[in-house]
């Protein structure tokens, strides 16, 4: 592995890192600095949309206002570079809580869940950014 691989990886961890912080904070435009304007996002195996960056940060807003308190954890990502171009497969957990006070264990209205983000990256000038990410719900939980 060479210096530029090195550091290849490590700017798309940053990035993965990036994505769970804009989700989990509510900061939307973050995925400003994740995804390019012309991105396409599939939420669509969790029941969400599938649209461009902007669409689907409003889409974000809307919805997970219900679900205030939010965690994402994403595992080792499968990295395969190409040129400028890098195909990454990461696994995922997540927890959304519908309050961020502490509850009791059964308190109703959280969803944990999990399964893959795919994501197909470009390096730009400002940095990898993800022209596609595809979500892959493999298990949802409620309670």
């Amino acid at each position: 592995m060479d210096h530029q691989e090195i550091a290849d990886r490590l700017e798309i961890a940053g990035l993965l890192a990036r994505y769970t912080y804009a989700i989990d904070s509510g900061q939307w435009d973050l995925l400003d600095e994740v995804f390019c304007q012309d991105a396409v996002i599939d939420y669509s195996s969790s029941g969400g949309i599938r649209g461009t960056r902007d669409e689907v940060k409003a889409w974000l807003a809307e919805v997970l206002v219900h679900w205030p308190a939010r965690l994402h954890l994403i595992g080792a990502a499968r990295v395969d570079l190409a040129g400028g171009e890098a195909r990454v497969s990461a696994p995922f957990t997540d927890t959304l809580a519908p309050t961020r006070e502490m509850v009791a264990a059964g308190t109703e209205g959280f969803l944990h869940g999990g399964g893959y983000y795919h994501h197909h990256l470009r390096r730009t000038a400002d940095g990898w950014r993800s022209t596609e990410l595809v979500e892959e719900q493999t298990w949802r939980t409620v309670c």
